[in-house]
């Protein structure tokens, strides 16, 4: 089936352009210079224009770099850092990716499903904590249907524990066809990711036997052109960096922002870019691991190729790590996070279960410990979802984004949940620390009516209201 709605594709990652362009490009100070001043107005950068960046070495040159990318990210997003937790629903599997925990081979991987009680148990333990934004996440398999995804869904909008719940729902599964796709985007979905794991056709086949379902490269290709047709104009897409050159991934994402743009009118809404990390049983030789350096070094160039893409940093990396890497672009992370499946509800462990897990984590810290941290760095924890409730999607979104109006709404709405989160689940710390930092944003707002509006509802919320949006 696979190949027969695959077959009139356009294959659009052109492997032997973007090796030339890595092995070609040298560093060129005026050039790079240029393409920082050129980002400056927020526009997509071309394939050329990034592997200038990519071809970066310079200490100097990788500070302005870094500094652009502070500067581009402040000046769309804000200083506001988006906050999620992954939930996964399941982890039977019919692929075989050699480097996955989840493997349909790996005989020692405990394999389950959440019943809808045990996702009910789950959602609420989430919500006591004060989320209200989840990715769900599925293994490949018939078990993982778009009708049984679209009642997880539900399931997870109906759980209603005190004051919290859910706003936000997000998918992370298999590609689909159209119809599928349809489906899942009518229970309410907000973005739904698909990563092509590595853009590289010769790695791919490497790491994705060609007797499974992930090993038709084309079909994972064009998932999100799918996913379009079928309603879905918020789409993420993402790499595994470590299978290939962590420059080749670059570009592919580049390529794939740069095909959605022409193809969908509007780009992807989200960019991962996770390190392949230890997992059960993976005995395999990686040499395309990427250091410290380079993973910081691809995320601020990430920022300035496309502008407008919330780009999320997982708990994949150590807590070190994202304090480091956070402020050249990040707009998205996870925390709390647990991925064992039904692992919320469980007494949360030092030790991690790798053979209940797809990989292991590097930021084991609690929701409160990772809000504290934000606070700390000046940054504002938030949970909103304003954007997606009222419409401001896809074309929408970026009708507000690329004048920069959407600064207007960002930091309100994140001062609102913060308040929220601050009212209802912090502790004492974590809320002294919150609302010193919301006295001085509301501060830096200069127009006094909006500033009013904005203080109001913070009074109506720590009086008792909720989900008051901006």
């Amino acid at each position: 089936m696979n190949r027969e709605l695959t077959k009139n594709a356009e294959d659009f990652i052109n492997d032997d352009l973007l090796h030339s362009l890595i092995n070609n490009t040298k560093e060129d100070v005026v050039r790079v210079r240029e393409i920082f001043e050129k980002s400056k107005s927020k526009v997509p950068l071309s394939l050329e224009e990034t592997a200038a960046l990519l071809a970066i070495k310079s200490p100097e040159l990788l500070e302005e770099l870094f500094q652009t990318a502070r500067e581009l990210k402040r000046s769309i997003y804000g200083n506001r850092i988006v906050l999620f937790a992954p939930l996964y629903i399941g982890n039977y599997c019919i692929n075989n990716c050699t480097y996955c925990g989840f493997r349909r081979s790996l005989r020692s991987a405990v394999r389950k499903s959440l019943s809808d009680q045990e996702l009910v148990t789950e959602v609420t333990q989430l919500e006591d904590e004060g989320h209200k934004r989840l990715i769900l996440v599925y293994g490949e398999h018939p078990k993982y249907s778009p009708e049984f995804i679209a009642n997880t869904v539900k399931v997870c909008y109906g759980v209603k524990s005190g004051k919290g719940e859910i706003r936000r729902v997000n998918i992370n599964a298999a590609p689909m066809d159209v119809e599928g796709f349809r489906i899942v985007k009518e229970s309410g979905i907000g973005t739904f990711q698909v990563f092509q794991e590595t853009y590289h056709k010769e790695t791919y086949a490497k790491y994705h036997p060609a007797d499974t379902v992930k090993g038709d490269y084309m079909w994972r290709l064009n998932a999100m052109e799918r996913a379009f047709e079928g309603g879905i104009d918020d789409m993420g897409i993402g790499a595994l960096f470590g299978l290939y050159d962590w420059r080749f991934e670059v570009l592919g994402l580049v390529s794939h922002a740069n095909r959605l743009q022409k193809i969908c009118g509007v780009g992807p809404h989200t960019i991962s870019f996770p390190r392949i990390k230890k997992a059960l049983g993976l005995n395999i030789d990686l040499p395309y691991q990427v250091s410290d350096d380079n993973f910081k070094q691809l995320v601020a160039i990430l920022r300035l190729a496309v502008p407008y893409t919330g780009l999320i940093m997982t708990a994949r990396e150590s807590s070190e790590v994202r304090d480091a890497v956070i402020e050249f672009g990040v707009s998205q992370i996870d925390a709390g996070t647990r991925l064992e499946i039904g692992g919320y509800q469980e007494k949360r462990e030092a030790d991690q279960k790798l053979n209940r897990e797809q990989f292991q984590i590097g930021d084991t810290r609690e929701l409160d410990e990772v809000i504290h941290w934000l606070i700390s760095r000046d940054f504002i924890p938030s949970f909103c979802t304003s954007c997606y409730r009222v419409g401001r999607t896809g074309e929408h979104f970026m009708e507000y984004a690329i004048p920069g109006f959407i600064g207007r709404f960002c930091t309100p709405n994140a001062l609102l949940t913060l308040s929220e989160y601050l009212e209802d689940y912090s502790s004492s710390k974590t809320k002294e620390a919150g609302y010193n930092l919301i006295s001085k944003e509301l501060l830096k707002i200069k127009d006094a009516r909006r500033r009013e509006e904005i203080s109001s509802k913070i009074e109506l919320i720590r009086g008792g209201k909720r989900d008051l949006l901006y």
